[in-house]
């Protein structure tokens, strides 16, 4: 096989790990995670009408709009009779053990049937609406931010905020024109149950919100950022959309290039060790980028002022040993005088990791740490790593995580855990395998940088040492 044809066959395989497939029928590979919307908000805020403008602007995505409204309870012969009496606005008013059923499977990729309900009946009806996994999967409705397990559920919350004038209008007019009804029943119903409820149950739930938008469907603003947002997101890695705290920089050739040398076996020791440099580099680089800054205005030779940035001073490395003390020297060159600590991790055994040394500044607890290793295996050793950290007195916020690689059995270990954190990688592998080696990856970084490997293949001589 022709290196042209090795590096398609390892694109495809990437390309293709987020399918609904199995490795070789023995590895279970991580399914493709729709990106989740929650659209919140006061009855007739015009929720419907924002999810519609994000799905129509989200033209060549799949999208699915799912309404919590399908999910009321149908009503008894006794309720019907008080219908006028009862809360159609509190939560206990819906079927969330079905919502939430639903949900979780058009997450893990299966087809549902969603009641179809009957606002003039008050009933669930059939056919039932079969709905497809989809991309982007919206979920619309009054209580969609207010129970913790739907909340959960979502990468991004949105609460539409409009006028309680307004919305009462809007009110009217439907449920006097779509549902039926008339003006008095629908003024009673507002002031002795909606109203209430929505002090009650609907408006905390807007502290939940990622975004608010004010004046529902006329905020065209909000919602050309909204989608711009959600673009951005479903470029990124899925697991990106999982874990806010998970980085993965921008591929360029560069880039992809220089993992091809790296992952070679054929690559010699000086070629690894000079492109790792480089890709360790501009790791360090992104890294820093995440570090919190303060504004500062100074003067430039011509007599201009300039409005640029100062970082936080208060910055350590900490290495673990030993293939991470290979990040070190890019880390000195970008922060000079840097001060930087060392951990030793001992495995024990597939799972148990064992603390055999740590060196650390004495100050690090007041400082922002960047945690370095090339690669993140089973998540095992830096879970111990950073918890040696934490046990520093060191801010859980304050820890950003390098990596040149990262396995997703790694970064769900790691954020489950440690979910303040940051990391920042290159790029995110397929999978471990059975010897919790990561796939594709590049074999015992250590020894091919340090050259210790004696010549050998890393994937078969060497037994994982990575975290």
């Amino acid at each position: 096989m022709t290196d042209s044809e090795v590096v398609a066959a390892l694109t495809n395989s990437i390309k293709d790990h987020f399918s609904l497939q199995s490795n070789g029928g023995s590895e279970e590979i991580p399914l493709k995670q729709p990106f989740i919307i929650g659209v919140a908000g006061g009855t007739a805020s015009g929720k419907t009408t924002v999810c519609n403008m994000i799905i129509s602007q989200l033209h060549d995505q799949r999208v699915v709009l799912v309404n919590q409204d399908s999910f009321y309870h149908s009503l008894s012969d006794d309720q019907l009779k008080k219908v006028h009496e009862y809360n159609f606005d509190h939560p206990d008013a819906f079927d969330t053990e079905l919502l939430l059923l639903c949900m979780e499977k058009l997450k893990q990729g299966q087809a549902v049937n969603i009641p179809n309900y009957d606002f003039k009946s008050h009933k669930s009806t059939e056919p039932a609406r079969k709905v497809n996994p989809s991309d982007v999967i919206i979920l619309e409705g009054l209580l969609v931010l207010h129970d913790p397990p739907v909340r959960d559920l979502m990468n991004m919350k949105i609460f539409v905020d409009t006028d309680s004038d307004v919305r009462l209008a809007r009110r009217i007019r439907r449920d006097t024109v779509e549902r039926g009804r008339n003006i008095q029943n629908v003024l009673d119903q507002y002031d002795k149950q909606v109203k209430p409820s929505f002090e009650e149950f609907i408006l905390p739930s807007k502290k939940y919100a990622d975004i608010i938008i004010p004046r529902g469907a006329d905020n065209d603003v909000a919602i050309d950022l909204i989608v711009q947002h959600i673009r951005t997101k479903l470029g990124q890695h899925d697991l990106c959309k999982i874990y806010p705290n998970v980085f993965v920089m921008y591929s360029t050739f560069q880039m992809r290039g220089m993992h091809t040398l790296i992952r070679d076996a054929k690559t010699t020791k000086h070629d690894f060790v000079f492109y790792a440099d480089r890709l360790i580099r501009l790791v360090v680089e992104h890294g820093l980028g995440h570090l919190p800054f303060t504004e500062k205005q100074i003067n430039t030779p011509t007599g201009s002022v300039y409005t640029g940035v100062v970082f936080c001073k208060r910055l350590c490395g900490v290495s673990v040993i030993r293939s991470g003390e290979s990040m070190e020297n890019a880390l000195r060159a970008c922060c000079k005088g840097i001060k930087i600590g060392k951990i030793l991790i001992h495995g024990e055994g597939n799972n148990g990791r064992q603390l055999i040394y740590e060196k650390l500044p004495a100050d690090i607890s007041s400082c922002h740490v960047l945690l370095l290793d090339p690669v993140l295996a089973s998540g095992n050793s830096a879970i111990k790593a950073i918890s040696v950290l934490l046990s520093k007195g060191v801010a859980e916020s304050n820890i950003i995580f390098l990596n040149l690689i990262a396995a997703p059995e790694g970064i769900h270990a790691v954020c489950r855990k440690f979910p303040m954190l940051k990391i920042v990688t290159s790029e995110i592998d397929v999978s471990l395998n059975k010897e919790l080696h990561v796939i594709p990856g590049m074999g015992e970084f250590g020894d091919r940088y340090f050259g210790t490997d004696n010549n050998a293949t890393p994937s078969t001589n060497h037994p994982s040492k990575q975290l």
